[in-house]
């Protein structure tokens, strides 16, 4: 390898591929390399086989569930906020020409042992059950003045500074009981924790204003769109674009060491006893262990079931949202179900979609309920989701660990990503993509993007 890199980007998952090809548009000569033979890294979307071999070695998978090639499971289970910053990425590279989508239907709440909708139109909330009528009339006046609050104009603010106030001082102007609380704080504004209470307002009041906006962009039941043949997808589509802008891949190279110069700064990365010169290397954490720290972990459920999750009305895709609170936890748990897609968030999560994804064989779908571990027993954390799914034909346990970097990318010009977190979207993970863009160009990225180019036929959404 006699060529000198501009930048080596390790690893392909969602973040480095983001990277990868915003770094190739910009005209910078990349090489992307990774340690597997295949695209996504801990992003990835797995067939049958795959799955089987991660969690069960050698054993095979039953016939009874259907063909491997009919499935692919997301290792980082999330739905992506219709008006959010991940599909304002997608817009302003180009690369939504690559992936088709479809809505999610719908977003719900666990709530006093029972799971309710969170309500997407006004016919619902009328007749929602998780408020009584003078709280409705409370909590909507709070709403619209979130809806009508414009950072930019001081005339929607009422007299009130955001940046100053916390969200609790700003909540209880509106004499909002706790329940309704936990409703905004979590099922809307889609906090893990309490702590935001203590925060700046003016981020929860954003936070509730994209999910509004979310919602009304396709006018669906909920505020999440989800790619089709599963979230694997979104990697290969950035690779793709920057092989376009003539980005190179190397896949299957095994042991990527980093090489530094005398003054501790990178200098190339070798594999297989050759070396490729670079100025810079983008990496997940797993490339530079020396040079992270962990932060937590994540607790994972993987089950393949025959139905849709029970109480969603036969929703082949949606989110429930178990504020933690419910729990008794520090954080919200999460669950997704996957025969379209069905996704809860507590602290811990649902997640649920299906074939019509086509991430499953037909009448199956696949469910996952992730939390942020707080404790040494995955099973007894995720027991709560896992209780909300009804029968499963097959379930799996993944635990992994988060890490962010430790070190100076000043000093070094090693740029690394934070691992994946255990909320619902990627709000969090475009975000760290464009810090480090940043970092590495000294340049930001205009994501004002006119939201119609990703409009698309009824079929894809």
């Amino acid at each position: 390898m006699d060529v000198e890199y501009d930048m080596i980007v390790l690893g392909t998952g969602l973040k480095e591929c983001i990277l990868s090809g915003l770094l190739s548009v910009d005209r910078l000569k990349v090489l992307h390399m990774d340690r597997n033979d295949y695209y996504g890294g801990d992003s990835t979307s797995l067939n049958l086989n795959q799955l089987w071999k991660r969690f069960k070695g050698d054993a095979t998978p039953p016939a009874n569930i259907g063909a491997s090639r009919d499935y692919n499971v997301d290792m980082v289970p999330k739905f992506m906020m219709a008006n959010g910053a991940l599909v304002r990425v997608l817009i302003h590279t180009g690369v939504t020409k690559y992936l088709s989508f479809k809505a999610v239907d719908g977003s719900y709440v666990f709530n006093k042992g029972k799971i309710h909708k969170v309500p997407s139109t006004d016919m619902e909330a009328l007749k929602s059950p998780l408020m009584g009528l003078f709280e409705k009339r409370r909590a909507g006046k709070f709403f619209l003045y979130v809806q009508d609050y414009k950072e930019n104009d001081p005339s929607t603010h009422k007299g009130l500074d955001l940046n100053k106030m916390t969200s609790k001082e700003l909540i209880s102007k509106y004499g909002l009981d706790d329940n309704t609380i936990d409703f905004i704080g979590h099922a809307v504004a889609l906090y893990k924790e309490d702590s935001y209470l203590s925060e700046p307002a003016i981020e929860t009041v954003k936070r509730m204003k994209l999910y509004a906006e979310s919602v009304a962009r396709f006018q669906g039941s909920s505020p999440y769109i989800y790619p089709l043949y599963g979230l694997g997808e979104l990697p290969q589509g950035f690779a793709r674009l920057s092989a376009v802008y003539g980005g190179t891949y190397m896949l299957n190279k095994p042991d990527c060491k980093v090489e530094f110069d005398g003054e501790g700064k990178v200098c190339g990365v070798t594999s297989e006893g050759e070396t490729a010169k670079c100025k810079k290397v983008v990496c997940d954490p797993s490339y530079l262990p020396g040079k992270v720290k962990k932060v937590g972990k994540v607790f994972r459920a993987i089950a393949i079931m025959s139905h849709p999750i029970p109480n969603t009305a036969e929703s082949h895709s949606v989110q429930i949202i178990i504020p933690q609170k419910q729990l008794g936890r520090k954080s919200d748990m999460q669950v997704f179900h996957k025969l379209l897609l069905i996704s809860f968030i507590f602290n811990r999560y649902v997640f649920c979609c299906s074939y019509s994804h086509n991430v499953a064989s037909k009448g199956k779908f696949i469910a996952f309920v992730s939390a942020q571990a707080e404790s040494e027993n995955p099973e007894a954390e995720l027991k709560p989701g896992i209780d909300l799914l009804g029968p499963v034909d097959e379930l799996f346990i993944d635990i992994y660990d988060r890490y962010e970097p430790a070190n100076d990318p000043s000093s070094d010009n090693c740029f690394i990503s934070t691992s994946y977190d255990a909320t619902t979207h990627f709000e969090s993970t475009v975000m760290d993509v464009l810090s480090l863009y940043t970092k590495i160009t000294g340049k930001t990225i205009d994501l004002s993007v006119d939201l119609s180019a990703a409009s698309a036929a009824e079929d894809d959404f």
